[in-house]
Order: structure tokens, then sequence, then C-alpha cells
């Protein structure tokens, strides 16, 4: 799957997001390795703790389905806006943890994107990678 194409389903899916509170919809695309994509967006609650992000949904998804550590290749994160959307400091946590080396491709509402690593996005992360096989 191409980084374009990957974008475009992280876009799609952010028309999904339930955000009443913020008027911040975010969808994102998680590539696994086999080339199969879960999708997840943002879902807000008037306690705010309740709701999700959409990195969160997508990694929800893919754990569901049995996936684990190792078998992320790629994530891409639409926001709205001109600036690129990033993952928020739980969800990079949470990323790091199943993959430390994931590309991760910010997107803005016009289809602009540009592309970091978690390593560039969490430096000094802790924990992570508790099984699997990890992946560059």
């Amino acid at each position: 799957m191409t980084e374009r194409a990957l974008v475009e389903k992280a876009l799609s899916v952010r028309e999904n997001a339930y955000a009443p509170y913020s008027r911040f919809q975010v969808g994102a695309a998680l590539l696994a390795a086999d080339g199969t994509v879960y999708l997840g967006c943002n879902v807000e609650s008037a306690a705010f703790g309740a709701g999700q992000c959409a990195e969160r949904g997508a990694v929800s998804a893919a754990v569901a389905a049995g996936r684990g550590p190792g078998d992320f290749a790629m994530l891409a994160v639409a926001g709205g806006g001109l600036e690129f959307c990033v993952p928020c400091g739980v969800c990079r946590q949470l990323l790091y943890e199943f993959a430390p080396h994931l590309p991760v491709l910010c997107a803005n509402e016009a289809g602009g994107f540009i592309r970091k690593t978690l390593d560039e996005l969490l430096p000094s992360a802790f924990g992570g990678f508790p099984g699997g096989k990890e992946t560059k």
C-alpha cells in the first residue's frame, strides 16, 4: 500500500469521528505488515477521560483481531485544518509499545502529509516492545 493510499484511508474514516466538544475530527489508518489496514477515529465524551483518540481506536481494532507487537508497518493520522496532525503523547506511548520505529504519516485535511517515526515523535521513550519481533 502506498503512503498516499494510507493517508486517504485516514482522511476517509476521519469523517466518522464523534467530536461534538472539540469539533476536531481525527482519523487513523494502521497498516499491518501483511497489508491489512485497521481504522480508528476519535470518539469524545462529556466525561473527557472516557473518550478515545483515533490512533488508539485503530490499535484496539488491530489487537481485537489478534495483532500484537511487531505486526505494524505504518500509521497515517489525519486531522482538520492545514497543520499536520501528530499523535498525542498517550497515543505515542501506546504505539511505541507495539512498534518503536513505526513510520507515522502526519496529514492535514487537504491530504498533505509529513513522515516521522515514533523515535522522532517520542524521544527518550520508556518501556515497550515486550514481545514479538521488532522491525525497522
